[in-house]
């Protein structure tokens, strides 16, 4: 035994070291999607006008937590250009950074407002990408071609209509597609985040896997771009509110439900370790664990 123990001591230091270091947690940031409100009736499940409350709870608890960021996933209104002014007044009480992504109900708006909606809400533009630690967190705007994004009767309007028929869209009118311009700097970040060694986390308010009503009008476009890098480890959206999970070939697709659906508010933490992602659900959202592939 007096043999064993100078080697076995140190390789049980290193062992607990590793195991420490694994489980030990990097960082962790806030999510949440469809806040989706606007002063307004109910509608089924849709509770509106009490978004502003859940909201100012969700603020408040956020607060609380030593959050590296907060990112909504889309549809912060439902309609009406006027129904974000309460909304950045609760959020502007956040101590962590808010990352916006763009949703369809974003354009409910008049006309006038379309162009800039990324300004109102703060966005440097209508997609992006930023960085916590070895973590790139690319924003993509699924509203590139659509339908909504775009005054009535526009170039960008009549053009949607023709993609849409041209390439047989089974999915629904009131999601989009990114386009050519958005998918090459898509390209371009997901191969320097590879050759940087970066781990990567999508974020768009359309799903792009296992939802066929909701997802985006090219999403076997989007999913062979990335196929091709193994720096991706996933993908999060909203706009499903009912909430989704799936994985394929590593990469882990999951919808978060929807803040304005019930009496009950919805959002998460998100806790990111060498090895998984954690997900703390409160409200109507659960908890996952999400294994990441080296």
């Amino acid at each position: 035994m007096k043999y064993l123990l100078p080697f076995t001591l140190p390789f049980l230091l290193f062992m607990i070291v590793s195991c420490q270091s694994v489980d030990k947690k990097i960082f962790e940031f806030g999510a949440m999607a469809d806040c989706q409100y606007c002063n307004k009736k109910s509608s089924g499940a849709r509770q509106y006008s009490k978004s502003t409350k859940k909201l100012a709870a969700c603020v408040e608890h956020y607060n609380t937590m030593p959050l590296k960021y907060i990112v909504h996933l889309g549809d912060f209104i439902d309609a009406k250009y006027e129904s974000f002014k309460p909304l950045n007044k609760i959020t502007a009480k956040l101590k962590a950074p808010l990352y916006h992504v763009l949703g369809n109900h974003e354009f409910s708006v008049a006309d006038k407002y379309k162009k800039d909606i990324y300004k109102t809400l703060k966005m440097p533009a209508p997609y992006y990408d930023f960085k916590v630690k070895n973590w790139r967190f690319i924003v993509l705007n699924g509203n590139d071609i659509s339908f909504h994004a775009h005054p009535k009767g526009s170039p960008e309007q009549r053009a949607a209509a023709t993609y849409y028929k041209k390439n047989k869209v089974r999915s629904a009118r009131w999601n989009g597609a990114i386009g050519p311009i958005q998918l090459k700097w898509l390209q371009e970040k997901l191969k320097a985040a590879g050759e940087n060694k970066e781990n990567v986390i999508l974020y768009c308010h359309f799903p792009v896997y296992k939802d066929k009503h909701h997802k985006l009008w090219n999403a076997e476009e989007v999913l062979g771009v990335l196929d091709q890098y193994t720096c991706v480890k996933a993908w999060i959206n909203g706009h499903n509110h009912k909430g989704g999970y799936a994985e394929r070939k590593g990469v882990h697709y999951l919808t978060l439900k929807g803040m304005v659906d019930t009496d009950e508010t919805s959002y998460s933490v998100i806790e990111v370790y060498r090895d998984r992602l954690e997900v703390k659900g409160y409200g109507r959202e659960g908890n996952r664990v999400l294994k990441l592939e080296p």
